[in-house]
């Protein structure tokens, strides 16, 4: 593969160029409804080329009768294009009035020749947004840009996408966090709960990153990606079309429902026992259901009826009850639903706490969101710690671990943070460490030395800890405050200074008293 070339420090990536030039078309079109736009035609020009590729394989292999036999594309995991779907098609039309209805006839076409795709492309998207032919013959310009050819082990196409979601999220704010939840924490995510075979499962699912970061994760540590399946279920139709384009982009198989649907009222996998749960529910969602609606559901399995007014528990014990029986979860809440006790809540995470199904708990820092600045943090459930042994791990029983992250990260830009690789890194390893500890409470060192309890950063804490605490699963109730590194100074130095400091702070202020004083007698106060 030939050598990329370093990028100099002022040059921008080709995702950076490609949505700087994508953005500057958008003219009057939201940034909600453009990403539709974008990511549908990304994702066209990927088909297309794949599509390609494999045509001139079947030329080279002297095949040319079975170029226009869709099987012989669909077992190379090759979409088939009919002639009027392929990009080439496209932009030999870019300057025809009703270029709009050649894209989404050409998205409709693909979406019935290929039934991996079923309800996966914006249906006329481009004739109802009526964008100026001008303006959408311009962006096919940017977007053919994107050589997926030259670049494979790089996943051109995936980087890109899931670049510009990244970027879209950003744009609309709030409403970003409907399908974008950011990169570094899906990456924690996974890095501490190492899916590397079973049945991955996401109910609130979005764009479909947990699943992406899932399959990097197993490719990342040499495992076998076929040992992996994806269920999810995303209740928003333009999100969940989304979700179902990122993983088609990336040749990933997944089972995300028949339609989109509301996972309480509508469970599309209610059989489903996963091995991992990684999701990041909507935060604090109120009126998730009717007063009397669901209240015996089995899914409570012996708690106390969620309340009305916030989904948080709601989703906890969904994703208890889809987790198999040495399943774990690991998932994105606000803050909140560490110590809130109101409507029942309180009960129901002590009963969590005292049947030890909570794991892990992690503080994170703020501004890592797109969509809220509100501090959250990432709870990591386990449904049998002494069956864990199997994995290799100790028995935990009795036994959570808190980690306050809430001092890492680093500014990206003047609002936003992100974990860098170090952080995850670091957070990941404490975690993993901790789960092979010899012993129980009072163990101090995992067999290879690594772990230990460190003030202000991370704490093991025995059943009879958290009780101490009124079932509170705040890592700072735990970690204690950080010690202080001795600079070397002796006290008696330092008090001097700080004596001298004092006293000219003191003088300073008297002078600024007088000074202020004789401005108001010019004013005759």
């Amino acid at each position: 593969m030939a050598k990329k070339k370093a990028k100099a420090k002022n040059e921008k990536s080709m995702e950076e160029s490609l949505w700087d030039s994508a953005n500057k078309l958008r003219g009057t079109v939201e940034s909600s409804e453009y990403k539709h736009v974008v990511l549908s035609l990304i994702f066209l020009k990927f088909a297309s080329d794949k599509f390609e590729k494999r045509k001139q394989e079947l030329v080279e292999e002297g095949k040319e009768k079975y170029l226009e036999m869709k099987e012989f594309y669909n077992m190379k995991n090759v979409f088939f294009l009919p002639e009027k779907a392929r990009w080439s098609f496209i932009k030999q039309n870019a300057k025809q009035d009703d270029l709009a209805i050649i894209i989404d006839t050409a998205l409709h076409t693909i979406e019935k020749n290929n039934a991996a795709l079923k309800g996966a492309l914006p249906d006329n998207y481009f004739s109802r947004l009526n964008l100026d032919t001008s303006t959408l013959g311009a962006l096919l310009d940017t977007i053919n840009n994107i050589d997926t050819t030259s670049d494979e082990e790089e996943d051109v196409v995936g980087r890109i996408y899931e670049y510009f979601l990244g970027r879209f999220a950003a744009a609309e704010g709030k409403g970003g966090g409907e399908f974008y939840t950011p990169k570094c924490i899906v990456n924690l995510i996974a890095e501490m709960l190492e899916p590397y075979k079973g049945k991955i499962y996401d109910p609130c699912c979005g764009s479909g990153g947990m699943f992406v970061q899932s399959i990097e994760f197993v490719k990342n540590h040499q495992g076998n990606t076929k040992d992996i399946s994806i269920y999810g279920q995303e209740y928003t139709s333009v999100t969940y079309k989304l979700a179902k384009m990122n993983l088609a982009i990336r040749g990933i198989a997944g089972n995300l429902g028949d339609v989109p649907a509301n996972t309480f009222l509508k469970d599309q996998h209610p059989d489903l026992k996963a091995d991992y749960i990684m999701a990041n529910p909507p935060f604090n969602q109120s009126q998730w259901r009717e007063t009397n609606e669901l209240e015996d559901d089995p899914r409570w399995n012996g708690y106390t009826t969620p309340p009305t007014g916030n989904a948080n528990y709601a989703w906890i014990l969904h994703m208890l009850s889809k987790l198999s029986e040495n399943g774990t979860a690991g998932f994105v809440l606000a803050n909140g639903s560490m110590s809130s006790n109101t409507s029942g809540e309180g009960e129901i995470r002590q009963q969590m706490i005292e049947n030890d199904l909570v794991d892990c708990m992690i503080a994170l820092p703020g501004q890592l969101f797109y969509t809220t600045q509100i501090p959250v943090c990432l709870w990591f459930m386990t449904r049998n710690k002494a069956e864990d042994q199997e994995k290799g791990y100790r028995n935990r029983e009795g036994e959570t671990l808190f980690i306050d992250a809430r001092e890492m990260g680093t500014m990206i830009d003047r609002t936003q943070k992100e974990l860098t690789k170090d952080d995850i890194a670091e957070i990941a390893n404490t975690y993993h460490n901790w789960r092979s500890l010899p012993s129980a409470s009072g163990a101090k060192q995992s067999p290879d030395g690594d772990y230990e309890d460190i003030p202000g950063y991370c704490k093991s804490a025995t059943l009879e800890d958290i009780q101490a605490n009124d079932y509170v699963l705040t890592p700072g109730r735990y970690v204690g405050i950080a010690e202080e590194e001795d600079d070397g100074i002796p006290f008696e130095d330092k008090m001097t200074e700080l004596t001298a400091t004092l006293k000219s702070q003191m003088t300073e202020a008297e002078d600024l008293d007088a000074a202020i004083r004789e401005n108001l007698k010019v004013l005759g106060l």
